[in-house]
């Protein structure tokens, strides 16, 4: 009889009775074992902390306690640091969370971020450890790393050296299913530099700097670069729709109409913590995501009745400071929500609450107002009016959250936002509506935002709708189109004036008021595309099918000034008029001497294919393509020259054009040499070939013992023919032409 458990003794213990090898327990392991993924969740190990002693210990866990709390709850209680034997920590923690999503949140926001100058975090989900563990992925014995040899990388913007030394740009070509990579060679065919089939499924996109040509599929964005077009980064969104870089290629932005979801079997980049989300915001560096969003509400500021009306959601969702420090995204009438980067955490842990909120834009550059000498980025924002409140304007600093500037309107329909591209000024395109809302006009406030106390100058002289407006670029003019026709679609396009204006001169450099310069009447211009070297501005007609004007003005013609202008800092000219029918988009190269215009399959299959123009309006070639997609500029970084050395350059231009109209020249001299060569080669190639020819027919006759000469033959029989007494007869025939007949009348 076998002892019951109670009455057990030692002596009656076998090993052999417990070996695992015959003894199968794996039903009672399977039932009874703690499921880590379930029960673990809620734990992260921290690791990177400086070794203490046990009575520096607490001073640690209240130090760690700040930066765990930063992103979720725990207690001192909940943070468990082993000590070594020597009396030390041990250097890394295991710290309990109230949630499993706030676990995550410290994952994902807390690891690599710095706890002092030379202890760096490292955070890590407790259940990840221990899967790892398990799968053998972490080996108990150390292994030293193994280093791979150094090998340099192929410099990621060799496009910049231009092997003829022309400077030449590059573009893309998205034609039918191939996309391909050219250098412009002006008026001459595009010297194609890589043609790829299927490269992407939907569309194309350079990086801001011309260092990255995105390729957007159904698994997600492909970033390809360097001198042989290998792929750079992948960053797996499925079904992404839409790509937004940062302003410096930190950072990439992508979104989709459909929300996340992430396999049973998991996902290569992304987590739960992603599941059901759009956007997915990317470290470019990495190829990590950084943090996603869901979709927000999309309805905007109540109406007079209360009642919240749908908005369209814009594009792009979240907007960048100009120096990537700081991501912001806009709560439709409520609040906008300002991001640190590289952490993503929210700035100061709170939104920026503003009732009514319509749209926001960050400057272009870092601001550099007068008398602040700390480190600021600025956002302006506008709200509509609700109730008796008027509508506002603000100007915001970041991270202060400091309003530095606000202005009140009355009266408004609707306002948008534009910067100057070195955030000297900030324009305030007003839509205003009379009394009755039956007319509708438009004021334009201008911020001068470098000017001490931000002064606002409105310039009020125009009494129609502006239905386009944009800034010079580097430069302190502007263009806008009005119309005196209701705005919205209409059957036919409504009938514009383009205006033009420009600061009065002042001493010094200061910069005077803004005054209107000219105004051209009857047009159907729709579009303003200024060069991006300013200058020079192209005003065209776009989207239309009756009308497809372009018009290339210099506003510093080196020409005689009108009398009436002497006081502007501005001399307007008309260069030129070009027209491409069908036209749906315009695109300056970044050197601003070639515009490209192109009808897009996209919009319309009517003579699609691009053109190119020089900065003066000369056409230079046009090429029609069937199914053309898209053309796009490649992007250049900014210039390593100070603005000292870009000034001798400007001063020494005319030294510089004279080198480049020699190397035009000798360029255009030895394509004709070329030509020529190349037609004697041909030449010659044919007499050759004739000679050849003539030898092997001569064979062949000699073979057949025909005559060499079949003609000489004919003339001799004929000869005989006639014999020697007769001489051969030759009939000349006179003809007569009237070249003229005038009649004249005597009397």
């Amino acid at each position: 009889m076998a002892p019951s458990f109670d009455t057990l003794r030692d002596e009656d213990l076998d090993e052999d009775d417990f070996d695992e090898e015959e003894v199968d327990i794996s039903d009672l392991r399977e039932k009874y074992e703690v499921q880590l993924e379930q029960g673990y969740d809620t734990f992260v190990v921290v690791d990177g902390l400086p070794p203490v002693t046990e009575e520096l210990k607490p001073k640690l866990i209240k130090f760690l306690l700040k930066k765990l709390n930063s992103v979720g709850r725990t207690k001192e209680e909940n943070i468990f640091m082993p000590m070594g034997e020597d009396g030390t920590s041990q250097r890394f923690a295991f710290v309990e969370y109230s949630s499993a999503a706030e676990a995550a949140a410290a994952v994902r926001q807390l690891d690599g971020v710095p706890l002092d100058k030379k202890n760096t975090l490292r955070v890590n989900k407790m259940t990840d450890i221990d899967r790892y563990g398990r799968e053998g992925r972490i080996s108990d014995e150390y292994h030293p790393p193994q280093i791979p040899p150094f090998e340099p990388s192929k410099h990621l913007r060799s496009f910049m050296a231009d092997p003829t030394g022309r400077g030449r740009d590059q573009f893309v070509l998205f034609r039918g299913e191939n996309v391909g990579v050219f250098w412009n060679n002006e008026k001459d065919q595009p010297e194609n530099i890589v043609d790829r089939p299927g490269w992407t499924e939907t569309f194309v996109q350079w990086s801001p700097f011309g260092t990255y040509l995105t390729s957007v599929h159904a698994q997600g964005v492909q970033l390809w670069g360097g001198p042989d077009w290998e792929r750079k980064k992948r960053f797996a969104h499925p079904f992404v729709n839409l790509v937004a870089f940062s302003p410096n290629e930190k950072y990439l932005v992508t979104w989709s109409n459909r929300p996340i979801s992430i396999p049973d079997e998991g996902h290569p980049a992304l987590t739960l913590d992603d599941d059901g989300k759009n956007y997915v915001i990317w470290d470019i560096e990495t190829s990590k995501p950084l943090r996603s969003f869901a979709q927000l509400d999309t309805l905007g500021a109540p109406d007079e009745n209360g009642v919240k009306k749908p908005i369209k959601a814009a594009w792009p969702a979240f907007k960048w400071s100009a120096d990537d420090k700081y991501v912001a995204r806009l709560n439709p009438g409520q609040s906008i929500s300002v991001y640190e980067l590289p952490r993503m955490n929210l700035l100061d842990k709170t939104v920026i609450k503003l009732d009514g909120v319509v749209d926001f834009d960050w400057a272009p550059a870092t601001s550099q107002r007068e008398g602040v000498k700390t480190y600021e980025q600025l956002f302006c924002f506008w709200t509509p009016e609700i109730g008796s409140n008027p509508a506002r304007v603000g100007l915001m600093s970041i991270p202060s959250k400091e309003i530095v500037r606000s202005l009140n309107l009355f009266s408004v329909t609707d306002a948008k936002l534009h910067w100057q591209s070195d955030a000297a000024y900030l324009c305030v395109k007003v839509d205003r509506h009379s009394k009755s809302k039956k007319s509708q006009a438009t004021t334009l406030e201008i911020f001068r935002v470098k000017e001490k106390g931000v002064p606002v100058e409105v310039v009020d002289t125009i009494k129609d709708t502006v239905i386009n407006f944009a800034w010079e670029p580097k430069g302190d003019r502007f263009v806008t189109i009005t119309t005196t026709e209701p705005v919205g679609p209409t059957a036919v396009p409504p009938k514009t004036s383009v205006a033009f204006f420009c600061p009065e001169k002042m001493k010094g450099n200061a910069i005077g008021n803004f005054k209107h310069l000219r105004t051209l009447d009857k047009k159907n211009s729709n579009a303003i595309y200024w060069s991006p070297k300013g200058r020079f501005v192209v005003v065209a007609t776009v989207h239309n099918q009756q009308s497809s004007d372009l018009d290339f003005f210099d506003l510093d013609f080196e020409g005689e000034k009108p009398e009436s202008d002497k006081d502007m800092t501005a001399n307007l000219q008309l260069m030129s008029t070009a027209d491409h029918y069908g036209v749906t988009d315009i695109e300056w190269d970044p050197s601003g001497r070639f515009v490209a215009t192109w009808a897009s399959a996209w919009k319309h299959s009517m003579e699609n294919g691009y053109h190119i123009y020089d900065f003066k309006g000369e056409a230079l070639r046009e090429e029609p393509i069937e199914k053309f997609k898209q053309f796009a500029w490649r992007p250049r970084p900014a210039t390593l020259l100070s603005k000292e050395e870009q000034k001798t350059i400007r001063k020494n231009l005319r030294e510089y054009s004279r080198i480049f109209e020699v190397e035009d020249a000798e360029r255009v001299n030895s394509a004709d040499v070329a030509v020529v060569e190349d037609r004697r080669r041909i030449l010659q190639e044919w007499l050759a070939w004739r000679e050849s020819v003539e030898a092997d027919v001569a064979e062949e006759r000699a073979e057949l013992g025909l005559p060499i000469d079949p003609i000489a033959e004919l003339l001799k029989a004929k000869t005989a023919e006639l014999g020697p007494d007769e001489e051969e007869k030759i009939i000349e025939e006179i003809m007569e032409e009237v070249l003229e007949e005038t009649e004249e009348i005597v009397t």
